[in-house]
């Protein structure tokens, strides 16, 4: 029971996240590569633009650590990220009760999410990077069952 209170609280601070914010990602995008039409849209250079949001868990003591790595982000993750067709990318920190969420949004505008995410997966400073950031996070359930750090989540309302 308290399972599914945490994932309905978390799924609603997403939503919630989402929409108030409406402003990125790790192994775990390799295998979220349906693309929802109700999340695709043409930008002003007419790509294919699929939005991502994402939720994890992290460890409250990780916290400092984790704010600080971002702080200082690689180069070679942030050059990645961009050579994967990745724009937009931020995460979000909120205390709900006492557990830490992990909110991500981000945009991919690629014609290939699969390849795109195997490149990244591929790259030695980026496994580097989520050598560091992977300890701190505590995936949700349906993350855990896949081998995963973050789960997708639906988008429910869009506003350009």
């Amino acid at each position: 029971m308290k399972n599914i209170k945490v994932t309905y609280i978390v799924y609603t601070l997403a939503s919630v996240l989402f929409i108030a914010c409406h402003q990125p990602l790790k192994q775990e995008a390799a295998g979220n590569a349906a693309i929802n039409d109700n999340s695709l849209q043409k930008d002003s250079t007419s790509q294919r633009v699929k939005r991502y949001g994402m939720v994890t868990g992290i460890k409250p003591e990780k916290i400092a650590y984790y704010k600080e790595l971002h702080a200082h982000g690689w180069p070679g993750v942030t050059k990645m990220i961009t050579e994967c067709n990745i724009r937009n990318y931020s995460i979000y920190l909120k205390q709900i009760g006492s557990s830490y969420y992990l909110f991500s949004y981000f945009e991919y505008t690629g014609k290939n999410f699969d390849a795109d995410m195997k490149k990244m997966a591929a790259d030695t400073t980026t496994q580097r990077w989520w050598r560091e950031t992977d300890p701190t996070q505590i995936p949700l359930p349906e993350a855990l069952a896949k081998k995963q750090i973050w789960t997708e989540m639906e988008e429910v309302y869009h506003q350009d």
